[in-house]
């Protein structure tokens, strides 16, 4: 193995595994950095018979130029059109052949490519990713096909409206910025794309320092490494040309609406959150749950089980890098509409004042289940593992995260219920909407329940 830093979950440890460990590092995953930059990170599941696997880049939508609205998607796309050495079908027939699959997906802050087979296959699955990301053909005839794929895509969010209803809730949230425009881009935008504007973007984003290759489940970390080692020596370490700096999100709240012929309004309702880089998620993270995060919770049990007004509605929070969103989302009837925004915002309103410790409580033990039963799969706990490393640096321990949770007391969730009561509102709404009242008029409303 070359000069590497290596963290491994062994009972003799390396000095640098120990330093990681210090530094909170998971001892029971594996990471290496390669002298490329390149960092990879793993954790062996005994029960697993299967690996999945993954490259992860740190570059998402809002890194796009506005010319390149829709390209980090649209690149997406076009890796598993074929390379130098295969052609797509060829992609598809090798990794089927063996029963696995792959898979990618993009979006705001990262792309990343995945693929599962078994433990035994793995050197297939590396060769593959490592194909498509270091040798895309990129040609004109492909090109042209995947436009009209991704032209089809934003088409059929257009008809979706609880689709729809979210682009144009982040429109609103963040007008004129990278972090509010759909991920899809574009029928414009996707048109004018070129493949020299593909590698360009690939020269920006896609270098060896911007990524990590992480694996979970039936795995071996230094046959992973040396797998890295031979099939991503092609990556380069540095960027062709410095890509420019992110610019800052700011919410800024405001309105969107699409008035149609739908069944239903669908209303998705927004305040200013909070990022994840320093941990300030977490109390809001606990109110979106009492709020609206389970059967239990604030809002199912007032306007599902005692009024009727929607099927479906829930609280969410989106930390992103350097802000974050919170939401409330539902479907109703157009002629309860009116009185489902009111009650709402009487929900959000009540629970910032007197959100008990019981209730906390069931939220914090609702969220570590649902952390710990991500971490048994392999799939799971790759997704996991290669983000925090992304991010962070380091695979945070669970232990870690729980201690976290059970940080935040009583007044952290209630200030931070509080918090969105002092926002601008974000209101979005698609379908018949004559009785929802203007966004203007939605703030006057929060105002006289806070």
């Amino acid at each position: 193995m070359t000069a590497a830093k290596t963290f491994k979950a062994k009972t003799e440890k390396s000095q640098a595994a120990k330093q990681g460990e210090a530094a909170g590092h998971d001892p029971a995953v594996s990471l290496t950095t390669l002298p490329s930059g390149l960092r990879i990170v793993s954790e062996r599941m005994d029960h697993a018979s299967t690996v999945s696997l993954g490259i992860w880049i740190g570059a998402g939508a809002r890194d796009e130029l506005p010319h390149e609205h829709g390209l980090a998607h649209l690149l997406e796309h076009m890796a598993f059109k074929g390379t130098a050495r295969r052609s797509a079908l060829q992609i598809a027939e090798e990794i089927e052949s063996v029963g696995g699959d792959l898979n990618a997906a993009t979006s705001v802050e990262y792309t990343c490519y995945t693929a599962r087979v078994l433990g035994q296959d793995l050197p297939l699955a590396v060769d593959i990713l490592a194909d498509i990301l270091t040798h895309p053909s990129l040609t004109e005839e492909e090109l042209a096909r995947e436009k009209g794929v991704i032209l089809q895509e934003i088409g059929a969010v257009q008809d979706t409206p609880d689709d729809l209803v979210y682009d144009r809730f982040l429109q609103a949230a963040f007008p004129e910025q990278p972090l509010g425009r759909p991920i899809l881009g574009t029928a414009e935008t996707v048109k004018s794309f070129t493949p020299d504007a593909i590698r360009a973007y690939l020269g920006r984003h896609y270098h060896a320092g911007n990524m990590v290759l992480a694996a979970a489940g039936a795995v071996d970390h230094a046959e992973l490494v040396a797998l890295a080692e031979q099939a991503l020596t092609g990556l380069p370490a540095q960027p062709a040309s410095a890509p420019e700096a992110r610019s800052p999100a700011v919410y800024q709240g405001g309105e969107a609406r699409i008035d149609g012929d739908e069944e239903q309004v669908h209303i998705v309702l927004g305040f200013p959150g909070k990022p994840f880089s320093n941990g300030a998620h977490y109390p809001l993270q606990i109110f979106s749950a009492v709020l609206g995060g389970g059967l239990s919770s604030r809002l199912f049990q007032e306007v599902r089980e005692r009024r009727g007004l929607a099927y479906a509605i829930d609280a969410f929070h989106w930390p992103f890098s350097d802000c974050g969103v919170f939401g409330i989302s539902a479907g109703t009837a157009p002629e309860d509409v009116g009185e489902l925004v009111e009650v709402a915002l009487d929900c959000l309103s009540q629970a910032a004042r007197d959100v008990s410790e019981v209730e906390v409580a069931r939220a914090r033990a609702q969220m570590k289940v649902g952390l710990l039963a991500s971490l048994e799969s392999p799939g799971g706990k790759l997704e996991q593992m290669a983000r925090q490393v992304l991010v962070f640096g380091r695979a945070i321990p669970r232990e870690e995260l729980a201690r976290r949770l059970d940080a935040v007391s009583l007044a952290d969730v209630r200030a931070a219920g509080q918090a969105l009561l002092d926002g601008v509102v974000t209101v979005a709404a698609v379908g018949p909407l004559d009785d929802l009242a203007p966004a203007s008029a939605v703030r006057a409303m929060l105002a006289r329940a806070a």
